[in-house]
């Protein structure tokens, strides 16, 4: 299973970044996809997913800030961030779920918001 990050990189507060997160057909097709994020120091935390029907769930320190969506025809699931803050520096992992066996992960990008 091959999950392609990108998009990571260095903001201001305050400022906007999206990943991308790319992937085959049949993954795309049957997995939930979604967004962990991993500080210096921390564990691994969800940032937020989105079904296969366009559901959405979100961490509630990123509700309003961040927005999960997923283009079919491309196979692609991004994460819109806005109002970065520092705390928002991290490792950000692209997660693939799915039904009855383990989830996939990409390799992470890291996002680096200074103040």
């Amino acid at each position: 299973v091959q999950l392609q990050a990108s998009g990571g990189g260095a903001a201001q507060a305050g400022g906007s970044m999206r990943l991308s997160c790319a992937t085959s057909k049949n993954i795309f097709s049957r997995a939930r996809m979604g967004w962990y994020r991993q500080a210096p120091g921390k564990e691994r935390e969800l940032v937020a997913t989105i079904s296969t029907g366009g559901s959405t769930n979100y961490a509630d320190s990123m509700k309003g800030r961040f927005t999960i969506s997923r283009d079919d025809a491309k196979n692609t699931v991004y994460l819109q961030m806005n109002m970065l803050k520092p705390e928002d520096t991290a490792v950000y992992y692209c997660i693939a779920i799915f039904v009855g066996d383990h989830p996939a992960w990409g390799k992470g990008t890291q996002v680096t918001v200074s103040s």
